[in-house]
């Protein structure tokens, strides 16, 4: 646990993309938390959303927000994830089951840190750390054909 905790103090600090892997209930939240907590950002929110428990069409709205009218019942505007953990950590569990096509979008986000609600014609910049959590490695996912149409979002999310 003493090695574990210097690890994570040792990449807290680094503003890197960490991906966490094991399997469920072996606190991978937790470690998110812990290493959100021991961050230049613990003063900003730490953010969770479980990619396996949001429907597919709802997706996009939960992580980027949306405008007024963007879609039937959509009332008002509305924050997305990302928005909601400007300043501090957004924490993706079981970041595999996330839809092939939400998965481009994020590579999108990942690749210079703006977005657009849905609806939206505005570019949002966004300054989040990015933690995953995934029960199957990524790379292996992707090799297998359920994760990525690119290889790229493993190899980023992983370093």
């Amino acid at each position: 646990m003493r090695r574990l905790d210097q690890m994570l103090n040792a990449v807290a600090v680094k503003e890197v993309t960490i991906t966490l892997i094991g399997e469920s209930g072996t606190g991978k939240e937790i470690l998110a938390r812990r290493i959100h907590e021991v961050s230049p950002r613990r003063s900003g929110p730490f953010t969770p959303i479980n990619c396996a428990a949001i429907p597919d069409a709802l997706f996009e709205s939960e992580l980027f927000g949306h405008e007024r009218g963007a879609f039937t019942g959509a009332t008002d505007r509305a924050k997305g994830k990302i928005e909601a953990a400007e300043g501090g950590t957004l924490f993706l569990d079981e970041i595999g089951e996330m839809p092939i096509a939400m998965q481009a979008k994020l590579l999108r986000f990942l690749e210079n840190r703006r977005y657009m609600r849905v609806g939206g014609a505005a570019k949002l910049q966004a300054d989040v750390r990015l933690v995953f959590a995934t029960l199957r490695p990524l790379a292996d996912e992707v090799k297998a054909g359920r994760f990525g149409r690119t290889s790229t979002i493993g190899s980023r999310a992983s370093r």
